[in-house]
């Protein structure tokens, strides 16, 4: 009995070291996990920045008519696929295909005014020219009649002095000073008549140039004319909308019927060109990091793919800077905040997924340090 007692006694603390041991073991384990997550985690920290305050963007072009009009159709869907050129909205075209047409009368009677212009400018310069030669026609008789005045001078003369001693009749003497008459008078007339000739030149001389402006005046209005056709034609091409580039229609707010005001908005166009991602760091994590640097994505829609990419550019400024109400800390209760810059990151473009990415997806970016 007294052994049986004593046997129990001396097994009965086996029973907890067993136990002991256990939870060592335990501890130890969860130690060493711990310190090998944190050191690697460390180690990670050392060569990575990561953050999850990221979006994925790409260029979105909207839909604006040029100019008002009801809208006769509507050629696309909610998220249609559109190649750069495709039909979009027509407009009413028929105001515009009435100003084209005004737009080409104008034109035509311009280039009329244009052609009778240069026609006067003809007839002006042939005037010119005939009284020019009447200027000398009339020079060249003038010069005719001084030597007939002077001949007629020379035999009055001479017989005024013949008729004084009765050398000459008084019927010679007579004819000699009528014919000297007769030249002076002649003189007188053609001296006149180059007066007037002269007169004339220099009124046709300012009506050819008058009509030589005129011909300036024509060629201008030709060209304002032609270019109010080109905005006539301008307008009436803006009554087709058209897809600016490659991409994917958003919901399409209008209708057929709907009256459209130049420069309202009727739905985008989120082009085909690759997106990017911009990732918001906080300023204590930009010491290491600079352009060109390699990334790793993960796109929250596609969980386990890596998509790479790099660092492209970082902001100017913080995304706070862009507010619509930047904060202003000269009110003397300033507080600081860390702030975010925007980092952005181009995908690598022989991923296929890349194209089946939308803008405003969220992902998560690891950057590698170098």
């Amino acid at each position: 009995m007294s052994q049986h007692n004593e046997a129990k006694h001396t097994s009965a603390p086996e029973t907890p070291k067993k136990k002991s041991n256990g939870f060592l073991i335990t501890l130890i384990v969860l130690v060493l996990a711990g310190g090998t997550f944190g050191v690697t985690k460390y180690i990670h920290a050392q060569h990575h920045e990561e953050t999850d305050d990221a979006q994925i963007e790409a260029n979105i072009s909207p839909v604006i008519p040029r100019i008002s009009g009801y809208v006769t159709d509507v050629r696309v869907k909610d998220n249609q696929r559109v190649k750069k050129g495709d039909t979009l909205v027509i407009v009413d075209n028929r105001s515009e295909l009435i100003q084209v047409e005004q737009a080409k009368a104008a034109l035509a009677a311009a280039k009329s005014n244009y052609s009778v212009a240069q026609a006067t400018t003809v007839v002006s310069k042939a005037n010119v020219a005939t009284y020019e030669a009447n200027v000398s026609t009339a020079d060249a008789q003038i010069e005719a009649a001084k030597i007939t005045l002077r001949r007629a001078t020379q035999d009055y003369d001479r017989y005024a002095n013949l008729i004084k001693d009765h050398s000459v009749t008084q019927q010679q003497f007579e004819q000699a000073e009528a014919a000297k008459q007769s030249a002076e008078r002649q003189l007188q007339v053609l001296t006149d008549q180059k007066n007037a000739a002269s007169r004339q030149t220099n009124a046709a001389n300012s009506q050819s140039n008058a009509t030589t402006q005129q011909v300036n005046v024509a060629g201008a209005t030709i060209q304002q004319r032609q270019a109010d056709l080109d905005n006539a034609e301008l307008n009436l091409s803006y009554t087709v909308i058209t897809a600016a580039e490659d991409g994917l229609i958003s919901k399409v707010n209008v209708q057929v019927g709907q009256f459209l005001q130049a420069g309202q908005s009727l739905f985008s166009v989120v082009l085909d060109n690759n997106p990017w991602v911009v990732a918001n760091f906080k300023e204590t994590q930009l010491e290491k990091m600079h352009d060109g640097q390699k990334v790793v994505i993960h796109v929250d829609a596609y969980p386990g793919h890596d998509f790479e990419a790099k660092l492209s550019s970082f902001s100017p400024a913080t995304g706070s800077r862009f507010a619509l109400l930047p904060p202003d800390n000269a009110s003397g209760n300033f507080v600081k905040v860390v702030q975010r810059l925007p980092v952005k990151i181009e995908f690598n473009s022989t991923d296929p997924l890349v194209k089946n990415l939308r803008p405003g997806m969220n992902v998560d970016v690891d950057v590698h340090l170098d």
